[in-house]
């Protein structure tokens, strides 16, 4: 293997709506703690920082999601650089300007491109599995990494393994690429030998880059255009790729722009544990499991089931005497389904949507880049929420055209500029914001602080807000 050290980028764009309830357009799943404690995210990071092997990374990432990647980043202690997608164009695009914006930093760099969804069990094996694969990518190889089916799946596609590389078991060219099959065929490219396409690739910059001049040019076009003009915001951390040129490529996947045509391609067998997790079918394979089959997350409890996916962030949730399903619990939404069925979640997602239910795209908390707002309740002239801001955290300076508000501090200590003057609120202390007046919030602390607002007036949506000053750089 070169010793050149590998650099990880992290696709960290998408939204999953088949793990729906959890996953949602404002909070997906690649954020969320689905399998431990730490988001698959923050799982993939940590995967990817050794440092004798890796480079920091590159997360690709939409401007939604920026401060989620930064500060989930921040809190396993890794360094990482954000580009910023302009406009979703799939994994083409987003692979296109990270070979790209490597390639311009470090010409001929071996990059690892990760999806930030998947969970894999064993990292030894893993990196294994990544050293094998530097041997071919260094001699200019598109490397992917296929994984041993334990089962018929039609919910992946699959490779045909070819000859040894280097006398490599474990290392060969492919043969073909084929699409997700039916039942049928998937039974016989089990028995064939055919492996699993676990959509990750390890290849040289300037390879991929040449890659796509061939069989993708005008994707191509739009990424470099997009990184030579990208802006840097240099105090937040984040490279905005330049919107006018990135839009212009066209929205495909990697696999179809490039995977499936050249010519110079390999595969690992990867000897980890794997799963995308599309689906909640898949969270539960991937859970540990009590000895009744049933694989509990949060606040649940099963009492004669067997073979249940129990997913609850915080009300405690009870299931008797069933067998085989997913009962998923949030704060504002339930979904209950027979694992059989959780690939139609979409469906039902996309059934909500059509009804604007609001549930669909956002969480009853609400991610903002100082910390999170909470809805508690809410009526006609009011609504009651939960604000946590993290230490150092910054409110914009504000004011509201139909409500007025009351916050009332139960942890920390607030820093809250009103019309112009400063004080300093402490744990059961409170303020009232009279409608209009200029007001911004602020935690100086070394604590979170949590406060309570009550909000009142004609009109209490999240649009109400003239911003004056903001830190982040919000509209």
């Amino acid at each position: 293997m070169t010793d050149m050290k590998i650099v990880p980028v992290i696709l960290a764009g998408g939204s999953g709506t088949r793990l729906w309830p959890v996953s949602r357009d404002s909070f997906p799943k690649q954020f969320q703690p689905l399998v431990g404690t730490l988001s698959t995210y923050q799982q993939t990071l940590k995967r990817v920082s050794e440092p004798t092997l890796f480079a920091d990374p590159v997360v690709v990432t939409g401007d939604s999601f920026r401060f989620f990647t930064q500060r989930q980043a921040r809190d396993v202690g890794v360094n990482a650089t954000v580009v910023l997608e302009p406009a979703r164009r799939d994994s083409a695009a987003a692979m296109a300007a990270a070979a790209v914006f490597v390639e311009r930093r470090a010409p001929g760099s071996l990059v690892l491109a990760l999806a930030a969804d998947h969970v894999i069990l064993d990292d030894d094996l893993f990196h294994q599995g990544i050293r094998l694969g530097a041997k071919a990518a260094a001699d200019g190889k598109i490397v992917v990494f296929g994984l041993v089916p334990n089962e018929p799946k039609t919910s992946y596609g699959y490779i045909r393994p070819g000859e040894r590389i280097g006398g490599e078991d474990d290392l060969r060219l492919v043969d073909a690429f084929v699409e997700k099959p039916n039942l049928a065929t998937a039974v016989d490219y089990v028995q064939s030998g055919y492996l699993w396409n676990s959509g990750n690739f390890l290849f040289r910059s300037d390879i991929m880059i040449r890659e796509f001049r061939a069989f993708a040019p005008d994707i191509l076009e739009a990424a470099e255009a997009s990184v030579a003009d990208a802006a840097e915001d240099a105090d937040l951390g984040f490279v905005r790729l330049a919107p006018a040129a990135f839009e212009r490529a066209r929205k495909t996947s990697i696999d179809y722009a490039v995977i499936e045509k050249t010519r110079d391609i390999a595969v690992v067998y990867g000897r980890f544990r794997w799963s995308d997790v599309g689906a909640w079918d898949a969270i539960w394979q991937v859970t540990e499991q009590d000895a009744d089959g049933n694989a509990i997350h949060g606040n649940g409890v099963a009492r004669g089931a067997h073979n249940c996916l129990i997913h609850s962030d915080g009300i405690l949730t009870g299931v008797i005497g069933a067998d085989d399903l997913v009962v998923i619990a949030t704060a504002d939404a339930v979904l209950v389904a027979p694992k059989s069925h959780a690939q139609d979640v979409k469906g039902l997602v996309d059934q909500l949507k059509a009804a604007n239910v609001g549930q669909v795209a956002t969480h009853r908390r609400d991610y903002r880049p100082w910390g999170y707002v909470e809805a508690i309740d809410q009526g006609a002239r009011f609504a009651v929420k939960r604000i946590v801001v993290d230490p150092e955290g910054v409110l914009s300076l504000q004011r509201h055209h139909h409500r007025s508000e009351h916050w009332v501090v139960v942890r920390g200590t607030a820093t809250v500029t009103l019309d112009g003057s400063e004080r300093i609120l402490t744990e059961n202390e409170s303020l009232y914001l009279p409608l209009g007046s200029v007001h911004r919030l602020a935690n100086m602390g070394r604590i979170p602080l949590e406060l309570i607002e009550v909000q009142t007036g004609a009109y209490l949506g999240e649009d109400d807000v003239e911003r004056y000053d903001d830190i982040y750089r919000r509209t």
